[in-house]
């Protein structure tokens, strides 16, 4: 079961579940495909493998982060976790959310991601990068809140 479901209070409910975008894997990816490119080229065989495995390698990271990474809404709270080694979470209450602004750029419009970041009440400032849709979370949060 995932943290936020094991950690609904009595009467509350899941309404929206946003994830990663995938573009944290363009990194690795474009490292693989130079790889691939250079798999092809005579007399260079052995480092067309290193680059391939450090590809290989690159994945790791943003894969662990994409598994690892929940972020919702429900009826009462916002809940984000992050890590699997090292975990991090948010809980903030609705009423206690303050302003939600969400930053993207050219890539991210056209693409469909964004940072968002959460501001409540006490000084609690958090961002969160990379997130899939994030002008539909922030309307859930906001549809929420109303």
């Amino acid at each position: 079961m995932s943290y936020i479901g094991e950690n609904l209070l009595p009467d509350e409910h899941v309404v929206y579940r946003a994830e990663l975008h995938w573009i944290i894997f363009a990194r690795a990816i474009l490292v693989l495909v130079v790889g691939l490119v250079l798999v092809f080229v005579p007399r260079i065989g052995q480092a067309s493998l290193v680059v391939l495995l450090l590809g290989v390698v690159m994945l790791v990271p943003p894969f662990v982060a994409y598994r690892t990474t929940e972020l919702g809404v429900t009826n009462k709270r916002v809940i984000v976790k992050t890590g699997l080694i090292r975990r991090r979470t948010l809980e903030l209450l609705l009423r206690q959310v303050e302003a939600i602004s969400v930053d993207q750029s050219l890539l991210g419009r056209l693409l469909g991601f964004g940072s968002i970041t959460l501001t409540g009440t006490g000084g609690v400032r958090e961002v969160f990068h990379r997130v899939r849709d994030p002008l539909e979370l922030r309307r859930r949060i906001h549809g929420q809140v109303a």
